[in-house]
């Protein structure tokens, strides 16, 4: 099944978890959709309610609050990340239950991580590839796709699984790099350093829409630029774009002393990420296809434009199954 496209009334888009990526979406779809977006933060209603939606509250650790999800959309976008500990994902299970209850929606766009990949030792990493997650994050996230293409096969629901690497914009809370480049955060020496991936914020955010028109059903898609970096060589990227010192290099062994665990996780795994098919199934032309691109200090300058369906196909995906 698919998001209808023809229709007496504007479609309506139930976003769960809409903070930064979820607000992106919201302008890039408006007016054409009606936005829900759901929140278990009162004092967020005021902000969500003039960026264009009609806030929801409601608590994804708390089932009962999740009653009156099921019929309200045509399509979900999943943001909301799982709970901080455990081996799977309860919030997504409650989700799921409670859209279920009046017959689910149409389509689920989850926004994931890569991470479900575990360390692949450099080696270019493409969606067929089996899940190695290594930390119980990533534990969780691998538990909620499952938990996702169950649900999506039994009701007949197209689920799109983004996989999305780290986020990155100079406009993003928490994905402007010149915070860590200040605080003088170290790096692993070029010889122990591993490779990561990014993605702009405008970028996943109309990957998210050209996923709820045109991904195909209980589809894994990598959501991530052109760039091929390791984790040093993009603080010293960014360094030199915005004016910062670079980062000092140290061994991995000295790395085990000073860094946090959070901080070693994210050193402990190499990929490169393959985004041919972000590319050949939804037609998605990235406006930041490296970092280069999307870390020059004039880009917060620019608001996210309309998603125009540029180089995106018009036709509603089939609904045949995919991997």
């Amino acid at each position: 099944m698919t998001v209808p496209i023809r229709s007496f009334r504007r479609p309506r888009l139930l976003i769960i978890g809409c903070g930064d990526i979820g607000l992106r979406v919201l302008r890039l779809l408006q007016p054409r959709w009606r936005v829900l977006a759901l929140t278990s933060t009162p004092r967020r209603v005021p902000e969500l309610r003039a960026a264009g939606a009609l806030p929801l509250l409601g608590d994804l650790d708390d089932a009962a609050t999740l009653d009156r999800l099921g019929g309200l959309a045509d399509a979900v976008l999943h943001l909301a990340p799982p709970a901080p500990e455990g081996q799977s994902d309860r919030r997504t299970r409650n989700l799921v239950h409670a859209l279920a209850r009046r017959g689910g929606v149409g389509t689920l766009v989850y926004v994931g991580t890569t991470g479900v990949y575990g360390d692949c030792r450099g080696e270019r990493v493409v969606e067929t590839r089996p899940l190695a997650p290594a930390t119980e994050r990533a534990r969780r996230r691998a538990d909620a796709e499952a938990v996702l293409r169950h649900y999506g096969r039994c009701l007949g629901m197209r689920v799109s699984l983004l996989r999305v690497p780290g986020i990155y914009a100079l406009d993003r809370p928490g994905g402007d790099p010149r915070r860590r480049l200040r605080s003088g955060t170290p790096v692993l020496r070029r010889e122990d350093d591993v490779y990561t991936a990014h993605i702009h914020a405008d970028d996943l955010a109309c990957a998210c829409v050209a996923a709820l028109w045109h991904a195909l059903p209980q589809r894994a898609l990598n959501v991530a630029d052109e760039s091929e970096l390791r984790m040093g060589e993009y603080f010293d990227l960014a360094a030199d774009l915005l004016g910062c010192p670079r980062p000092p290099r140290i061994t991995r062994e000295q790395a085990v002393q000073q860094l946090s665990p959070l901080q070693l996780s994210f050193m402990s795994e190499s990929r490169r990420i393959d985004n041919a098919r972000l590319r050949r199934e939804l037609g998605l032309r990235l406006r930041y296809p490296s970092v280069a691109d999307g870390l020059r200090p004039s880009r917060i300058d620019e608001s996210v434009k309309p998603f125009s369906g540029a180089g995106v196909q018009t036709a509603p995906a089939p609904a045949s199954s995919g991997s």
